[in-house]
């Protein structure tokens, strides 16, 4: 799952602005497979990378690249976990804390370093999966209070009692299109018992276990439609976060997938278009085997094409035409490097995958804290620059700004 930083301004406001409304109809006219006035370019941050930016770049410590650089769009987390309820501290110093969370899980945060580990969960048998019971998927804290929530407090960074999330979307409304997001089974079953569990159960009870899939699927369904409502109109499109692969391939068989998670991925896709909402796939690793169905299914966009594990937008559009829209794929380890020779050659080759819309300019996971700050702002101006439409990208690597 990717990771983002989304501080809205203080004061609350849905009326739009004439920038935000041409900034959404660029990023729909893209999802419509058209060219509008320029290819869309936005991201997700790490933490880290936002301070050394900041700090490279001069900027006070409230600068938040969303509104620096004016970006195209950004997505919104409600409480995903399964049980709502505070963090529970088992031990705390300044330089870590261990919590337990409302997915049952026993997590290290070390503030030093990116991520976090996950050292237990309270699921830890395949039986307690079977019959475990979750809060209600429509439970009004999810969307209207403030509070703890896994997602939005373990990860890269740490935070306690997160925002009410309407109040989130409130905030942001007038500046940037808004997406709201919701995990499928996949992501839910790495938090709730390890993926080491949730494989080995799907080994040695494949049956059982896709019917546990289903049933939670159910859940994660209801609560996507409970958050769409909740938003009532103030959301312009929907993330489905779903890791169900590695580098080399799937977590486990194709069809095992379309058995079990597809059809909860083809229902919240469904319920977002019925109410005319895009939708964007976030899947990390190498999901090749199973790309047709995101197609067959409706999804607009595919986030965020990993390079590493073998994604290309060149070949893709080769292959699939403009059956599917593509969000990512700028290789972030060339960004790394701070090689602008490379980074031209990297962004020209992608950009040509823009010809006739369909295309989001993003890295191909999110912006780490590698990236230097200056490298991140050349790439942003040299995307707008040369991803005009129509394109002209014949010259472009021949680009030397500062």
């Amino acid at each position: 799952m990717g990771m983002f930083d989304t501080i809205g301004p203080a004061a609350a406001t849905v009326q739009r602005k004439d920038n935000t409304r041409r900034k959404l109809e660029r990023l729909n006219a893209a999802l419509r497979h058209e060219e509008p006035d320029r290819v869309p370019v936005s991201d997700f941050f790490w933490g880290g990378f936002i301070e050394r930016w900041r700090r490279e770049l001069k900027l006070p410590p409230d600068a938040n690249p969303y509104y620096y650089y004016d970006l195209d769009w950004i997505v919104t987390v409600p409480n995903m976990d399964p049980w709502i309820r505070p963090f529970e501290t088992l031990q705390e110093t300044a330089e870590e804390v261990v919590v337990k969370t409302g997915f049952g899980a026993i997590m290290h945060k070390h503030f030093a370093y990116p991520m976090p580990e996950m050292r237990a969960w309270e699921i830890d048998e395949f039986e307690k999966l079977q019959h475990v019971e979750f809060d209600d998927p429509r439970d009004r804290r999810r969307f209207f209070q403030g509070g703890d929530n896994q997602i939005a407090g373990v990860g890269d960074g740490f935070q306690r009692n997160t925002p009410p999330w309407l109040d989130t979307v409130k905030s942001l409304h007038a500046d940037f299109p808004v997406y709201g997001s919701m995990i499928e089974v996949s992501e839910c079953l790495t938090r709730l018992v390890g993926q080491a569990n949730a494989l080995l159960w799907m080994g040695m009870y494949p049956d059982e276990m896709g019917a546990v899939i289903q049933r939670l699927g159910g859940f994660y369904l209801q609560c996507a439609q409970a958050e769409i409502d909740a938003a009532n109109g103030l959301l312009d499109g929907f993330v489905i976060w779903g890791d169900v692969a590695y580098k080399q391939g799937l977590f486990f068989s194709p069809d095992y997938w379309r058995t079990y998670f597809k059809p909860t991925v083809a229902r919240m896709v469904e319920y977002a278009h019925a109410r005319g909402l895009p939708v964007i796939y976030h899947g990390c690793g190498n999901v090749h085997a199973i790309f047709p169905d995101f197609i067959q299914i409706g999804v607009d966009a595919y986030n965020p094409l990993e390079v590493k594990a073998g994604m290309d937008v060149v070949e893709l559009r080769r292959q699939y035409g403009h059956r599917i829209g593509f969000c990512g794929n700028s290789d972030i380890q060339v960004w790394e490097t701070g090689d602008r020779v490379k980074i031209r050659r990297e962004i020209v080759r992608k950009l040509s995958a823009a010809r006739g819309g369909g295309l989001i300019f993003q890295s191909d996971h999110s912006v780490s804290s590698a990236v230097s700050g200056t490298t991140y702002d050349y790439i942003v101006n040299f995307v707008r620059e040369h991803g005009r439409y129509p394109l002209a990208l014949d010259n472009a690597e021949n680009h030397h700004a500062p």
